[in-house]
Order: structure tokens, then sequence, then C-alpha cells
């Protein structure tokens, strides 16, 4: 019996095809078969694919059709590619491939990849993590065809008042306002939606609470966007970083009022 190959799932970065890891475009240019997905990445990433290899778009596969396609190119001996778009650990469903592969004694390795919500920051030219603004990101989605836990519920995660990431809601919107606005952010927090961060059609929509809802559908955004709410999206003020502070000791550095 031949020597199994390798599994690697990569993340292809938020759609930008430069955002890609080094790692993960030196990879992707070794692997034999391809399993992207086609419905969320940049089709331009699989040009760093050779050009014998083979591609399946999972758009049209079950989990079981995926993952049946993985495990028998790797027991025929090829170096295989899960190719997600952004960081495969924020909503990738690669648990249950993992499961699979650990329990055919396949070897794989993950190879992280920017994320959307970097992404998406970045387009905003916005820190998320602003002292005396907030200190916390909450990454969460809203419920859909896929229940949350009670834990889990915006109402429930609005009540940190911290800055707030939301994947997969831009078509529950007006749900997602009132869940926030329950949860006790005011009408005047700063919104922003970023459709397609880092993409050359990306757009950015901003705006509060009171008028989100509207410049959505307005723009008719209603999938691939990401929702980043709190006072970090548009400070009044924030407070210096202590770590640059001339007046700060650190282990690196010994602050004036030491000297």
């Amino acid at each position: 019996m031949s020597r199994h190959g390798k599994v690697y799932i990569v993340g292809a970065g938020p759609g930008d095809p430069g955002l890609i890891t080094l790692k993960g475009k030196e990879i992707l240019g070794k692997a034999d078969v391809v399993v992207y997905t086609g419905s969320l990445l940049n089709p331009e990433i699989l040009k760093y694919a050779k050009d014998d290899a083979e591609l399946h778009d999972s758009a049209k596969m079950s989990m079981e059709r995926i993952v049946q396609k993985i495990v028998e190119a790797a027991k025929n001996g090829k170096i295989v590619v899960r190719l997600h778009d952004g960081d495969p650990s924020f909503y990738g469903a690669i648990k249950e491939l993992m499961d699979a592969l650990e329990m055919d004694n396949i070897e794989y390795e993950v190879i992280p990849g920017v994320s959307s919500l970097q992404a998406a920051a970045a387009s905003l030219k916005r820190e998320l993590t602003l002292p005396g603004v907030s200190q916390t990101v909450i990454v969460t989605r809203p419920e859909g065809r896929t229940p949350v836990t009670k834990a889990d519920n915006l109402v429930e995660l609005a009540r940190h008042g911290a800055t707030m990431a939301i994947f997969l809601g831009a078509q529950l919107i007006e749900t997602i306002v009132e869940k926030l606005r329950l949860g006790g952010y005011s009408l005047d927090t700063p919104v922003a939606v970023v459709y397609k961060a880092s993409w050359p059609e990306q757009k950015i929509i901003r705006g509060t609470l009171a008028d989100i809802t509207e410049k959505v559908k307005a723009a008719d955004v209603r999938s691939t966007a990401l929702i980043l709410v709190g006072e970090a999206i548009e400070p009044k003020s924030y407070d210096r970083s202590k770590l640059y502070d001339p007046e700060f000791s650190h282990a690196f550095r010994r602050g004036r009022k030491n000297v």
C-alpha cells in the first residue's frame, strides 16, 4: 500500500490574492488536489495552484462528499489543500473534516489566514481595541439556520458594551439592530458594514444603530459582509497606549518617572 499523502487546511485570506500568507501560497502551489469554497473565495487565488492540480468547488458538495474526496486523494499519496476563505478557524466547519482525517490516520496541518475581520478593520482604518474605549472584541454571528446557545444570543453579548464583529448577518440587519438595542447599545452607537473586504468591489457602509438598517437595505447588501459595532468604530476620544507612553516603564524601557 502506498504511503498516505498529507492534507493542508489553508486560509486563503479575505479576498485580495496578496493577502494569502507566504506559507499558504507555497502549500497551494504544491497541491495535487484543491477543494475550495467557490461560493466565497476570490477565484484569483486559484492562480497560485499548479497547472495540473485537480480543482473541486465545494459549494456544490455536501460535507460527506468533501471528506470523501479529500480522504481518497490523501490515501492515494496526494498533497491535498482544503482552501477556505478568510481564516478557517472562524465558521470554517473544519472540525468535521479533522475528525475524519484523524479516524483514517491521515496527517494534516492547518495554515491560518487573514480573516475578513482584520481586512474590514484595515479598510476602515480603525483599531478595534482602543484604550479607554474597548479592550474586547466579540466575534459572533446571529441565529439563522444554525442555532446559537443562550449565551451566544446577541442581546446577552451586547450587554458587555464591547466592540462586536458580527459575521453572516447582513440579511438580518434589522433583527440584529433590534437585539443590540435590547442589549444596551444606544441608538447613536457607531456601526460599519463592510461588504467583501479587500475585494475590488469592496463597499463600506457607515452609520449608527439608528440608521444602519436603511443604509444597508439601500445599498442592497445581503451577504458576504461583516458588521462592526461599537465606539471604537468612530471614537470621540481614547486614552493613549501605556506601552509607548514615555512615562511608563516596562521590561524593555524605563519611563521618565523612574529615571
